[in-house]
């Protein structure tokens, strides 16, 4: 895979990170390095809140420093609606992840239902300040936030049981007004130092939208779900950034 990328990402002047299953990661880090090319990081899809401690088959965000990961996806919509975490959880995460150096990708995000009774921006924001309840205003701009709308995920999970109408892509404008209001959140939070705070899109990501959604200056990159399994597809969204 990482050969693959090499040949496609030459043109692409942009970061691209990578974030593969746990086992994976240490063979990723390998390749890379024989790569030799830039623009291409690699990062976890999750990790435990704890740098060290008797924590049976949890992931120290200190091992995936040592394999050369530089970024870590927190409180994505799986993690959360199937294994149960939760944003007291994913902000333990948080403060652990910027204390060893890495930088956290945090996903927030609302499910169809709560889309529907008009609770979009109500959710986004309880979310945003459970998940980074823990860090301080210097932290804050080292903080990367991806509105993952629930009901725009192809497989979509549920919240509390409830209909998340999957698979029905989020529009451009839409984004754009959530992640305008991440921006006003952290600058009320946080102040003038979380003004550079990052905000992706993910749900739903696919070559023929992704320019829609980059077409604005409040929206920095994508969180790219199953269309990254799809070397063809993934580079075309790669090209499009």
């Amino acid at each position: 895979m990482v050969g693959d990328l090499k040949k496609g990402l030459r043109a692409v002047k942009n970061e691209v990170v990578v974030c593969p299953p746990f086992c994976y990661l240490g063979a990723s880090a390998f390749a890379r390095q024989k790569a030799s090319f830039c623009g291409l990081a690699f990062g976890s899809q999750n990790c435990f809140w704890e740098q060290s401690g008797a924590f049976t088959g949890e992931v120290a965000p200190t091992m995936l420093k040592s394999l050369g990961c530089k970024y870590v996806i927190l409180g994505h919509s799986e993690r959360v609606m199937t294994m149960g975490e939760t944003n007291e959880m994913t902000a333990k995460k948080v403060k652990t992840v910027l204390a060893v150096g890495l930088t956290p990708i945090v996903c927030i995000g609302e499910t169809h239902d709560e889309k529907k009774q008009g609770k979009t921006l109500e959710i986004i924001e309880k979310e945003f300040k459970e998940s980074l309840q823990k860090i301080n205003k210097s932290q804050a701009s080292k903080v990367i936030i991806a509105y993952e709308p629930l009901w725009a995920i192809g497989a979509g999970p549920v919240r509390g049981g409830t209909s998340n109408g999957a698979g029905k892509n989020c529009s451009a404008d839409d984004a754009i007004t959530v992640a305008l209001y991440i921006k006003k959140l952290a600058d009320k939070i946080f102040g003038k130092q979380a003004r550079a705070i990052k905000v992706l899109y993910g749900g739903s990501v696919s070559g023929q939208n992704a320019n829609d959604y980059l077409s604005s200056d409040w929206l920095s990159g994508l969180l790219v779900g199953s269309a990254s399994l799809d070397i063809k597809e993934f580079l075309k969204i790669c090209k499009s950034a």
